[in-house]
């Protein structure tokens, strides 16, 4: 069945053909143009005389150079610096004449033109030790002011120039060296690329995979000859005469063309590997320009098909059984990993329009290859289809909260882009790598089988079987020693827990951006049952991993800066903003730094401004531990052991239309002796989550250090069960910031890269965050003190003002003024008072007459009340009851905590 080439790939096909036409010819009138220009040049060398006018000679004769004043200028120039040398200078310009004509491509321009240069002087230099002639015209050696100047270093020790036998072996040592720079700025030696070396005793690597230039010329060029090269030239030039010829004359060859598509032709791995490498990648190549298709009615043999050019429709699907690669080449049983991981590396390797192009030779053929070479029978490869995740839009709708709250959409997040997978994630790639990785392990001394290879987004692990005997501690001491032979960045060592296997976590050539949007259309993130489920990124394998906060119970941040640490703080709210409404989930923001968490100002989740002064931090975090003491007053009032139960207890009771009470003993009947029982009753809320969010520590322990310390110590150890928990980040991951007290109070920890050693174990307990990668890349060590490498999710700062906006339409924030108010914890001034804040409410009289105000309406005195409906401090309202009972409004509290009022309130009025 015939194939219909897409207009696309045609149109594209001839802009490729078009452009490469348009550019050879550019180059061979720009190398027709050269070597007309060098010509000249050695005309004017040719007829250059001392004596005409130039830079070195003022006079008013006539030039005798062929080319008149500028023939002579130049030619005097070359002359006084160069001197003989001159004539070697022009070699090599004559060669890149000749390659531009002929269309050899030419590399590494820079070093070739150094080369030049520098041969050219040291020729100098070594005509230069040749005795002048007398009638040498000018007053400089053969070599000119260059070769003068070179032989004054020499001078330096000899006490003069060399002459005799020093002058023949200094020359000799300067010939020498400029032959070879003149011949490699000629192209006569070709460099080439560096190939894996066999290691002894070791079974052979079938495929070695060779990075491609730009573009695809015949890359067997630079391995051949300079008399290959001249007679190359002298053959493509007869063979282009006669081509002209035949066009001019209508003529035709004298031979025909035979078209032997009929028969069977033989496959020559390397040749046409190379030759069509670049249609196999779906990309036109430099030199060669084959058909796109072929003879589309002739079947193709399943090499064929391999190598075949893949359709440029972004819908096509290849659903061939063949693997990709050359199924007759054994692979060990044990190198990859399970069947999923097989899945992965199944699904990664067919996507060959948007794979960078990659060049695979064999490193080792038979001498004689069997005749079923050329139609090889597939192996049957077991390929479990993975499913294909729901769209997005499909999976994940914006849920409503309480109230007509809506929590933001996933529109406002960036999608995720169509990611390449990286070539070098292929199965031989990674068998090389593992061949590889055992070899550089061999040279150290460390004996062991790579048993199995998971590749990943951003590193692939290596899960090394070390032999008997072999220490763990002496391969994680490799680590450096492995990233400099593996060519790697960073190298990461760590045992597999409960398995017999050593991981080694390299890098992969190309990294994979993960996008916060992939990360909340999970699955996984979609139907958490945690509490304040957190997005903290994926894992080596690609799983998301969803924490949940409110089990941690509090989280501990560090990191250099750069590694990703804020965006991993901007992560972790936003998991919160898109789960959590303000009703169940409030924040506290603390920033420092004034810049990293300002975007957040005026969204319904906070319950106070973001704070910036780090003074107000410290009556911030002493308001939060008021907060947790007075919800623990609330709960052992009501029998409940945490937050869940208490909004649990809270949330039945105002569903049914009941009110909490509780009947408590008050005393003693003094005639009766009985005991003396009252009903409280309580007038509850469900109270939401609190969310301490500390951006920058080290900041705060150095205006405050002892009081930051203690109010965070008081957190971390009793705020769990009050639904307040605590992020806390630092940059600075020193003793003195992250000290011992806050480390055992934090179980859960995240460690970004950091630059030492001891910096990692001070925020983990052992080394492995300096071998991190940066932009994300982490190490999570939960409550159990398992140590997790995660890659962090990339949300931008416009992604975030996006989501910020939404919010902000949805409501307006109920800030706490108690929050940041300053408090004075000191006693009164002897006046009866009472105790803090006393002296503050004697200035100002609103919160004073507020609170009366409501005792005389609503006929209840207590402290928690004020608070609660004034929206004040604890410390504010204990002060305003005291001063209430001072002026006698309310009378002393009794054993359940109520006050009589004395006065007559707003129903007693009524009633009268």
């Amino acid at each position: 069945m015939a194939r219909s080439i897409p207009a696309e790939y045609e149109s594209r096909s001839l802009r490729v053909t078009l452009t490469s036409f348009l550019w050879r010819q550019a180059k061979v009138m720009g190398g027709l143009l050269l070597l007309g220009v060098l010509g000249l040049a050695v005309a004017a060398l040719s007829t250059w005389n001392v004596l005409d006018p130039s830079y070195s000679n003022a006079t008013s004769r006539e030039p005798s150079n062929i080319l008149g004043s500028a023939g002579a200028y130049f030619a005097d120039l070359m002359m006084q610096f160069f001197g003989l040398g001159a004539v070697l200078a022009l070699l090599p310009v004559f060669s890149w004449s000749l390659m531009m004509v002929f269309n050899v491509p030419v590399y590494r321009l820079l070093k070739r033109a150094l080369a030049w240069f520098g041969g050219s002087v040291l020729s100098a230099a070594a005509l230069s030790c040749f005795q002048a002639p007398a009638t040498w015209p000018i007053p400089n050696g053969l070599g000119g002011v260059f070769g003068d100047l070179i032989l004054k270093f020499p001078a330096l020790f000899i006490g003069s120039y060399p002459q005799g036998l020093t002058a023949g072996f200094i020359g000799t040592l300067c010939a020498a060296p400029a032959l070879g720079l003149l011949a490699f700025a000629a192209n006569l030696i070709v460099t080439s690329e560096p190939e894996f070396v066999q290691q002894p005793g070791k079974p052979e690597m079938p495929v070695k995979i060779v990075r491609q230039q730009p573009v695809m010329e015949d890359d067997e060029e630079e391995s051949e000859s300079p008399f290959s090269y001249v007679a190359g030239y002298a053959t493509h030039a007869w063979y282009s005469v006669q081509a002209r010829l035949r066009r001019l004359t209508g003529k035709p060859a004298r031979k025909p063309v035979r078209h032997d598509f009929d028969e069977p032709y033989d496959l020559n791995d390397e040749e046409f590997g190379l030759m069509h490498a670049s249609a196999a990648e779906g990309r036109s190549g430099g030199r060669a320009e084959p058909s796109l298709f072929g003879d589309a009615e002739k079947p193709m043999s399943p090499l064929r098909r391999i190598i075949s050019a893949p359709s440029m429709n972004p819908d096509f699907d290849d659903d061939d059984d063949e693997p990709p690669f050359d199924t007759e080449r054994s692979r060990p049983a044990g190198i990859l990993p399970d069947e999923e991981d097989d899945d992965d590396l199944d699904n990664w390797q067919v996507k060959p329009e948007v794979r960078a192009p990659q060049r695979v030779a064999m490193t080792q053929r038979p001498a004689n290859p069997p005749m079923s070479r050329a139609t090889p029978q597939p192996q049957q490869v077991s390929q479990a289809v993975r499913p294909r995740p729901a769209p997005i839009a499909e999976r994940f709708v914006a849920k409503a909260g309480h109230d007509g709250f809506d929590l933001p959409p996933l529109d406002l997040l960036a999608e995720p882009k169509n990611i390449a997978k990286d070539a070098s994630l292929s199965a031989d790639a990674l068998e090389q790598n593992a061949r590889i990785l055992e070899g550089v392990l061999d040279d150290f001394g460390v004996k062991g089988n790579i048993i199995h290879v998971r590749p990943g987004p951003v590193v692939t692990l290596y899960e090394l079987e070390p032999a008997p005997g072999i220490k763990s501690s002496r391969v994680i001491g490799l680590a450096d020693d492995i990233a400099r032979s593996m060519s790697a960045i960073a190298a990461r060592v760590a045992v597999v827990p409960g398995r017999n296997a050593i991981g080694i976590e390299l890098p992969n050539k190309s990294r994979e951006m993960v996008f916060l949007r992939e990360m909340f259309a999970a699955r996984d993130f979609d139907t958490s049952k945690a509490k304040l489920a957190v997005a903290l990124g994926k894992t080596i394998g690609g799983e998301p991993v969803i924490a949940d906060l409110a089990k941690m119970p509090h989280l501990l941040v560090a990191g250099t800066t750069g590694s990703g640490k804020s965006v991993a703080i901007n992560t972790m709210i936003l998991s919160l903003l898109y789960r959590m409404t303000p009703e169940q989930c409030r924040l506290i923001m603390i920033d420092p730094k004034m810049l990293e968490l300002s975007v957040y100002d005026g969204i319904p989740h906070l319950l106070s401004p973001v704070v910036t002064d780090p003074k107000k931090a410290v009556v911030a975090l002493k308001w939060t531990v008021r907060e947790m003491e007075e919800r623990y007053k609330k709960m052992s009032k009501i029998g409940v052991r945490n937050i869940d139960g208490f909004n649990a207890r809270v949330s039945q009771a105002l569903d049914k239309g009941e009110q909490i009470t509780r009947t408590v003993q008050t005393g003693f009947d003094r005639q009766t002796g009985e005991a003396i029982y009252e009903s409280e009753e309580f007038d509850l809320q469900p109270i939401p989550y609190i969310v301490v969010i500390i951006d920058e520590m080290a900041d705060l322990m150095m205006v405050a250090g002892k009081d930051i310390e203690g109010a965070v110590q008081r957190l971390a150890q009793m705020a769990r069960a009050a639904g307040i928990h605590v992020i806390m980040a630092t940059q600075r991951p020193s003793v003195d910031v992250i000290t011992g007290t806050i480390k055992a109070n934090f179980p859960t920890r995240i460690s970004f890269q950091v630059t030492s050693k001891i910096d990692s174990r001070t925020i983990l307990g052992e080394q492995g965050a300096e071998q991190l990668l940066g932009m994300g890349d982490m190490l999570y060590m939960a409550g159990g003190g398992r140590i997790q490498r995660v890659h962090g999710p990339f949300v931008s700062d416009l992604e975030v003002e996006d989501v910020v906006a939404f919010l902000k339409t949805q409501g307006t924030p109920q800030y706490l003024d108690a929050i940041t108010a300053d408090d004075d914890d000191e006693d009164g001034d002897g006046d009866g008072r009472g105790p803090a804040g006393t002296s503050n409410l004697s200035d100002s009289e609103d919160p004073y007459d507020q609170a009366v105000a409501v005792v005389l309406r609503d006929g209840k005195a207590s402290t928690s009340y004020i608070q609660r409906r004034l929206g004040i401090g604890y410390n504010r309202a204990a002060s305003i009851i005291e001063r209430m009972e001072k002026e006698g409004i309310v009378g002393p509290a009794n054993h359940a905590g109520k006050r009589e009022i004395l006065v007559p309130t707003e129903e007693d009025i009524l009633a009268r």
